[in-house]
Formats: structure tokens, C-alpha cells, sequence
């Protein structure tokens, strides 16, 4: 949700002061370097991550062992302790990247404690880094995939778990046949919607503002994909809870954008006439869902019905998955 350009006061725009580099290979490189940092803390994060989860599965604690029993040796499922990681480390990083983005295309706050700039960056290197976590998330899920498929030739185990992992519509098992989709639609629509920006050049800044939107709707996917499919937020109790009060700053911040837009032009005002009318409804249609969505994040953070399961008294002890024979 950022911006190479700032708004006047008719809703014209300039260049911003600081100029881009001439080349999209150039801009993503540069961001790239930058982004080391970042994701140098998004790997300490997650290893942090899965070393809380490994602790909790050693000492019978674990939720997934709960919904799971048969994965109750770290040292077996440690794939998908890792895949769990860095699944909740793309989750905090596109929380972050979202805020940013909400934070500089919405009113601007009287004091900054950085720059415009920096925020800017921020934004870019903390998509980057979302990114290659979502990837990682799903990578390490299949390689789980891999090493459960003990019954069939390498060629057919990895295929199997590409095709559960990346192929939409394939894993066919549980729940998963409709949170697994959610999360790939999240990563397929992540990785254009974030490069978009160093191509601006070329598609025209209206289009990709225009496109980049919709990144709203990559963390919209995220957000549902893990309270369907994470097994730390499977039951209701305080870790879903929590999950669901994050997302309150960021509906907020997200409605506080529609209704203030840094660029004029994208301010409702009073409805118009003729082919501008149907758009007008449109914009003032989706203020009214994202205010309704605040106060439905709102009920359900004092009234404590966040969708959690009821833990089992005895909890099933079945693979999610059955595993293919010759």
C-alpha cells in the first residue's frame, strides 16, 4: 500500500522528493539488500517460534498433539513443527507490512517517529520478507508430505506432495480441502500484488495502486487459513482469542484509510451523477463492510464466540492423511 507519488490538494499528484531508482531490477535489488535485516529477525523469530513448539510437544502441552496424538515425537514431525514456524512468522510479518500500508495510505499522524521514507521501505522490505516466509511455510509442509509418504517410490511421494502442497483442490482430507486452497490463494495472489511495485513504471502508477488493494485480501486469506487450519488456534480458547483481537488495530486502521484517504481523489464525498454513481456505491458499500467487520471483531472479542472447537475428551488418534500404497 505504499506510494511513489503524494497527493495535492486538487488531488493531483507529483513525484516525491526522493527519487526512484530508473529500473525495476535495480529497486528490487536494492530492496532486497535492505531486507536483510528483516529477515534475518524473521528467521530468529521463527526459530524462537520453533522451539516453543518443539518444548510444547515434548512436554505433552502441544495443541497439534491434541487434535493429532500420533504426532507426538518432535523429533519426527520436526518438518512440520518448522512448517508450523514459519507459517506463524509470515502471519506476524504480514501483519506488520499490512499496518504499514494501511498507516502511510491512510491520515497522516501529526508526528512520525521516522521518516516517510523509511516507512516506505519498511513496507517493501517487510512484503519481501512475508513472502519468501509464506513460501517457506509451504515448502516445509510438503517436505513433511515427503517424508510421511513412506509406502511409494520418491518420484510419486514428491509429486503427492507438490501436488497437496501447490495444486489447488488437490489435498482431499479433512478440513484441509478448504484451508489448504485459502492459504495457496493467499501465496498466489501475494507474489504478484507485491512485485507489482517494481514494474509500476511500466503498467502506469493508477493501475497498480489500483491493484495493490487487494493486498487486503492476501491477509484476509491468511488470517482465515490459519484460524481454519492452525492447530495452535484449533480450540476456543485464549491463542484464538488473541489471534482475533490482532486483527481489531488492523480493521480499524483499514476503515480510518477509507474514510480518510491521504489522496483526495479517493475521498467519497457526495455521490455523483451518471457513470460515476455506480462506483460511488461501490466505495461507500465497502466502508459500510469493513465498519461492520470492526464491530463484528468487537462481538466476538466480548462475547468469546471466535468459531474455536470444543477440546475432545478423547481426541481422535487418526493421520489426517491416509498414506498411498503400491
Amino acid at each position: 500500500m505504499t506510494s511513489d507519488v503524494r497527493p495535492d490538494e486538487d488531488g493531483a499528484v507529483t513525484p516525491s522528493g526522493r527519487q526512484r531508482p530508473p529500473g525495476d531490477r535495480v529497486a528490487l535489488r536494492g530492496d532486497l539488500r535492505a531486507a536483510l535485516p528483516d529477515a534475518t529477525a524473521a528467521v530468529t523469530v521463527t526459530v524462537l517460534v520453533f522451539a516453543l513448539l518443539w518444548a510444547r510437544m515434548e512436554s505433552g502441552a502441544s495443541d497439534t498433539v491434541a487434535v493429532m496424538p500420533f504426532m507426538d515425537d518432535p523429533g519426527t514431525y520436526w518438518m512440520y513443527l518448522l512448517s508450523q514456524a514459519f507459517g506463524w512468522s509470515a502471519l506476524l510479518w504480514a501483519w506488520g507490512t499490512v499496518m504499514l500500508g494501511l498507516l502511510l495510505s491512510g491520515p497522516r499522524p501529526a508526528r512520525l517517529p521516522v521518516s516517510r521514507q523509511a516507512l516506505e521501505r519498511w513496507h517493501r522490505t517487510t512484503s519481501l520478507t512475508t513472502m519468501a516466509l509464506m513460501f517457506a511455510h509451504a515448502l516445509m509442509f510438503a517436505a513433511e508430505l515427503v517424508r510421511y509418504e513412506t509406502k511409494v517410490d520418491w518420484a510419486e511421494r514428491v509429486w503427492a506432495a507438490f501436488a497437496d502442497t501447490f495444486v489447488p483442490g488437490w489435498y482431499d482430507s479433512g478440513t484441509g480441502r478448504v484451508a489448504i486452497p485459502i492459504g495457496q490463494g493467499a501465496l498466489y495472489l501475494a507474489v504478484p500484488l507485491g512485485l507489482l511495485f517494481y514494474v509500476r513504471h511500466r503498467i502506469g502508477a493508477n493501475t497498480w495502486r489500483r491493484l495493490h488493494r487487494f493486498v487486503i485480501v492476501v491477509y484476509v486469506l491468511s488470517v482465515w487459513h490459519t484460524l481454519l487450519y492452525g492447530t495452535n488456534v484449533w480450540y476456543g480458547e485464549w491463542p484464538r482469542t488473541v489471534l482475533w483481537l490482532l486483527q481489531l488495530p488492523v480493521a480499524l486502521l483499514l476503515l480510518l484509510r477509507l474514510l480518510r484517504p491521504a489522496r483526495r481523489a479517493e475521498r467519497l464525498g457526495p455521490p455523483g451523477g451518471g457513470a460515476a454513481r455506480p462506483g460511488w456505491w461501490v466505495r461507500a458499500a465497502g466502508r459500510v463492510a469493513v465498519a461492520a467487520a470492526v464491530v463484528g471483531l468487537v462481538a466476538v472479542a466480548v462475547s468469546g464466540r471466535d468459531g474455536g472447537r470444543d477440546r475432545p475428551t478423547h481426541p481422535p488418534a487418526t493421520a489426517p492423511h491416509a498414506q498411498e500404497t503400491d
